[in-house]
């Protein structure tokens, strides 16, 4: 006997009759869309494709580009719908912003030198009317891509809570998500985030895209890095890097020049590191500062690394070169705003310290890379010869890497620390 509840036709079995039908794996047919290039060549190397031989936005993708306030986040929008507008062919870019007026976006624009011929502007909050505007450009076929500028601003009739609520920003992002998915055009969207990464920011919405990029950098900086934490079409290690500048945001090329640029010479507590960001060997500068302290508890200070990693540097570093830090002050900074996470600082982190509280250089052209244990013993590190080629090309004459030296009792035996 068949049963029909709220409108739904149940067969004798007693399930719906309209369940959606699986298909075998091995008859599904699939055509390989070639992805659109940005024409920013440090923002395609973040969105990935190098194995397939293209780079830049798979069509019908959701990208989330998320950081600090101030970043920089509209700035790279909109030359990202410039530059990507001339890869679209006769179809345009729709950016909408939440943010800012359209004559505020024209003011940017003019600040840019961006024309803006292929751009459609809306400045809207409104999910609703936006959601129809895109259905509207996107089935006459007149946009191949969308911007969002940003999602806390946006609200639906739909829910009562305020612009920038989680409810808001999930079903506004839900919503624009399928959009893209259904029409096949690839969709951006801009979202503030704390330093914590919280209150509606990319980790409410991280499960709903396919692709998270963060723009970080210090705002009295001009260096600006570029990096995925997911990415469904893509690798997650590879960073692009950028200069805030009255035109815009600026592709570095030779990003070791940009951070060893104001580099003193041959300074006590200063040492250069080989750091890996990706697959892009990049040399920076560890600055380090021991001094008495005049505090009962003597501060440890820590900008642009992990400051775990930091006190387990000191810590070995009192154990097994028998340095008194515990009554000094140690401050310990990457230069350029730039915050690094990889373990192959550490042999720099300690040599910037250990310089500092000796008052003795390490030497002009002197590079240094490597893990440190807890032991004392520097250990190996990936892609080495790289960096050691990188350290080379740029002229650093002498190298301090794990391959030469073993322990750090046998770095200050040599150097004579």
């Amino acid at each position: 006997m068949e049963t029909v509840i709220g409108g739904k036709d149940f067969g004798k079995a007693g399930f719906p009759t309209d369940l959606v039908a699986p298909k075998i794996l091995s008859q599904i047919k699939f055509t390989d869309k070639k992805r659109i290039s940005t024409k920013i060549k440090e923002l395609d190397r973040v969105l990935g494709g190098h194995l397939s031989g293209s780079i830049g936005i798979v069509p019908g993708s959701a990208v989330l580009l998320a950081g600090e306030p101030g970043v920089g986040k509209s700035t790279l929008l909109l030359q990202l719908a410039e530059s990507t507008s001339r890869s679209l062919g006769n179809k345009k870019v729709l950016f909408v912003s939440g943010e800012e007026s359209l004559d505020q976006i024209k003011l940017r624009a003019n600040r840019l030198k961006i024309k803006g011929e292929r751009l459609l502007l809306v400045s809207e909050v409104n999910l609703e009317a936006i959601e129809e505007t895109v259905v509207s450009l996107g089935q006459k076929k007149e946009i191949g891509l969308v911007i969002i500028d940003s999602i806390q601003t946006l609200s639906s009739q739909k829910l009562t809570g305020q612009p920038g609520s989680i409810g808001q920003v999930r079903h506004s992002a839900s919503v624009l998500v399928n959009l893209a998915k259904k029409l096949g055009i690839p969709l951006f969207v801009a979202s503030h985030v704390t330093k914590e990464g919280s209150i509606a920011g990319p980790k409410v919405l991280e499960h709903l895209v396919d692709t998270v990029i963060y723009l970080e950098g210090e705002r009295f900086s001009g260096a600006r890095l570029l990096r995925a934490v997911k990415n469904r079409f893509g690798a997650t290690d590879e960073v692009g890097i950028f200069e805030m500048t009255e035109k815009g945001m600026e592709e570095i090329s030779n990003p070791s020049s940009l951070f060893l640029l104001e580099k003193e010479g041959n300074a006590p507590g200063s040492i250069v590191a080989v750091t890996m960001e990706g697959t892009r060997p990049i040399l920076l500068e560890v600055q380090a500062l021991v001094v008495n302290s005049h505090l009962a508890v003597p501060r440890r200070v820590a900008q642009g690394i992990d400051y775990q990693r930091f006190q387990v540097v000191t810590a070995v570093l009192s154990r097994h070169l028998n340095l008194p830090l515990g009554s000094y002050d140690i401050l310990v900074n990457l230069a350029g705003g730039l915050k690094i996470e990889e373990p192959a600082l550490d042999l720099a982190i300690a040599l910037a310290i250990f310089s500092s509280f000796k008052n003795v250089a390490l030497g002009k052209k002197t590079a240094v890379f490597g893990e440190l244990g807890l032991l004392g013993e520097i250990r190996a590190v990936n892609q080495a010869t790289l960096r050691e080629k990188e350290a080379k090309r740029l002229g650093f004459e002498k190298l301090i890497t794990p391959q030469q030296f073993k322990t750090l009792r046998s770095i200050a035996t040599t150097f004579k620390l």
